[in-house]
């Protein structure tokens, strides 16, 4: 599936996509802060593709004018989810490569999956998360309508094989009507 924005299109990873992840989640400004580590070549990108990105409701973030993967932003339903949810509630991830910071490309990229995640599969709630020191993820969203609703202090990180202090935010199906 597609899925498309003013300026984006939303698509499955594709193989072919290992040397343009590679390109932006080799920096460290990307991967540690939203909780993975730096990828360390083409091929380890690919196996990311393989591994992690080709998952359900799982989006390449590209833009309108090449189709080039600039970002991810995917969503996990129910059991999909680290956290204990029912099918009718999950959890939204994203990042973008640094030169495209500052763009309003991920809330834009986001807006739409909220959209997907509440009229075309029906779920009720979304949730989303930031650790701490990342005021760029909550900042995204802020402008996306979520709110704060808790703080996991000390959790132990397996993917940076740390320990962090993460926030976390909800968007409910009902406050998203309100404010469509």
């Amino acid at each position: 599936m597609e899925l498309f924005t003013e300026r984006l299109i939303l698509r499955p990873w594709n193989k072919s996509d290992a040397e343009n992840l590679y390109e932006y989640a080799k920096d460290d400004r990307v991967g540690p802060i939203a909780g993975w580590p730096v990828h360390t070549s083409v091929e380890n990108s690919r196996e990311i593709i393989k591994s992690a990105l080709s998952a359900p409701e799982t989006y390449a973030v590209c833009l309108k004018d090449d189709n080039r993967a600039i970002g991810s932003v995917g969503l996990m339903i129910g059991k999909q989810s680290s956290l204990d949810f029912t099918d009718t509630e999950g959890t939204i991830g994203y990042w973008i490569g640094v030169p495209f910071w500052g763009q309003g490309l991920i809330p834009e990229a986001t807006r739409e999956i909220i959209r997907h995640a509440f009229e075309d599969l029906s779920l009720e709630t979304l949730w989303c998360g930031y650790f701490d020191g990342n005021e760029k993820s909550k900042r995204v969203q802020e402008k996306c309508g979520f709110t704060y609703h808790h703080t996991n202090k000390d959790i132990y990180w397996q993917l940076t094989d740390d320990i962090r202090t993460e926030h976390i935010t909800r968007l409910t199906k009902e406050e998203y009507l309100e404010n469509r």
